[in-house]
């Protein structure tokens, strides 16, 4: 069966945090969902399988971390792994995206609003992770 890509689940894969979005081309919109823990697998997948349940995504997109001549990385192996692994299990197909710099280019937006007070909170590595997902998410809806 055929699906349309109008909505996924989109990760910023990481050996420790994970993190994740939703993309819907129908609306054109992205949302910033959670970040999962890595450690434990099992966890993971469960968290994972929930996500897939309640979102209905019609595919996986994944953000591939290239280094910056564009070769790949030993985390770019990891993270097609990954996304080859949700593919199978959900029987979704997967989108890679060059996510180059995506974690630094979120870790620079946030600090930016806690300089200016738009947030209050300090910046975490789990807000990183998710606000990178949204990015690779944005970057996917732009490349339809």
């Amino acid at each position: 069966m055929k699906r349309n890509k109008e909505c996924a689940l989109v990760f910023d894969y990481g050996e420790s945090r994970i993190g994740v979005a939703f993309a819907n081309r129908v609306t054109q919109t992205t949302t910033v969902l959670k970040t999962i823990l890595a450690r434990n697998d099992l966890q993971a997948q469960h968290e994972i399988g929930a996500l897939v349940s309640e979102w209905q995504p019609d595919a996986i997109v994944i953000g591939v971390p290239y280094n910056v001549e564009g070769g790949a990385t030993r985390m770019s192996a990891l993270a097609m792994d990954f996304a080859q692994r949700l593919s199978d299990r959900f029987e979704l197909p997967i989108d890679a995206i060059d996510e180059r710099l995506t974690s630094a280019e979120a870790s620079m937006l946030l600090r930016e609003k806690r300089r200016t007070g738009e947030r209050r909170r300090r910046v975490n590595k789990e807000d990183i992770d998710r606000l990178a997902a949204q990015l690779i998410a944005e970057t996917w809806l732009q490349s339809s």
